[in-house]
């Protein structure tokens, strides 16, 4: 479920204590606490915060009816927050902020990507991507989540859900034993480990040579003999340390 967002305003006493020494100031601020621990203080000027801590070690609230303290501690720098009075407090709930991509199938609250992955805003469920993925507008048949294309020797449009469609299936039937390594002569498996797919010789453990799979299609081969692959940066050879062909704009 989504995180809380606490947020206190009131007449507040703000003191970091740093290596470098104390810095004490007050005023009426608005004060608040992420989930992920960054404490900010804004006042009336600028676009600045008055003070802050990011994503500190730990952070503590401590309120009555009397007013609330916020304090934040990371290694050497504590920033605490006091208030003159109650003050005024809120929570609200918090989610990832990114480009809409659909709605939930599970929920019907709103999806976005975000980073790496695509996040629902309603029940937070979380699906990542592979690197070089694009979300556009379509939706899975299967289960209704957004879909994503991705290119890996061919170019795949695939759910979202790894467990719904699976890119190391494609992968697989795009390079699996297309192509020898250079080393022993074997075919080249395709192989998923830790989440990551890659072309490794069939002869392992016996031969170890193995190679990442680069975000593009492949172009034909290479004078080693493995694919070349056109990417974002220009045509490579799957052995990116290949004299052939490696870095950006390399020619056939």
């Amino acid at each position: 479920m989504p995180e809380t967002l606490r947020v206190f305003a009131g007449d507040c006493s703000t003191k970091l204590d740093a290596p470098r020494g104390q810095r004490l100031q007050r005023g009426r601020v608005l004060v608040v606490a992420k989930p992920d621990r960054t404490l900010l203080v804004h006042d009336a000027d600028g676009y600045q915060p008055l003070a802050w801590l990011t994503r500190a070690d730990s952070l503590t609230v401590e309120a009555d009816d009397d007013g609330f303290a916020v304090t934040a501690r990371d290694g050497d720098r504590t920033l605490r927050v006091r208030s003159h009075g109650p003050g005024e407090r809120a929570t609200f709930p918090a989610t990832a902020g990114g480009t809409p991509v659909g709605e939930c199938p599970a929920c019907g609250e709103p999806m976005v990507r975000t980073g790496g992955d695509v996040v629902c805003l309603g029940c937070d469920d979380r699906y990542g991507l592979p690197s070089g993925a694009t979300v556009g507008d379509g939706v899975c048949a299967d289960c209704g989540l957004p879909t994503m294309r991705v290119t890996r020797g061919g170019t795949f449009e695939l759910c979202v859900d790894y467990a719904c469609d699976s890119l190391s299936d494609r992968v697989r039937e795009a390079l699996d034993e297309r192509y020898d390594c250079p080393d022993c002569g074997e075919a080249l498996r395709v192989v998923e480990h830790r989440g990551r797919t890659f072309l490794g010789c069939d002869a392992h453990p016996d031969c170890e040579t193995s190679f990442s799979i680069p975000a593009g299609e492949t172009v034909g081969a290479c004078v080693c003999g493995l694919p070349l692959f056109e990417t974002s940066t220009g045509i490579r050879c799957l052995d990116g340390t290949c004299e052939h062909h490696s870095g950006a704009n390399a020619g056939p």
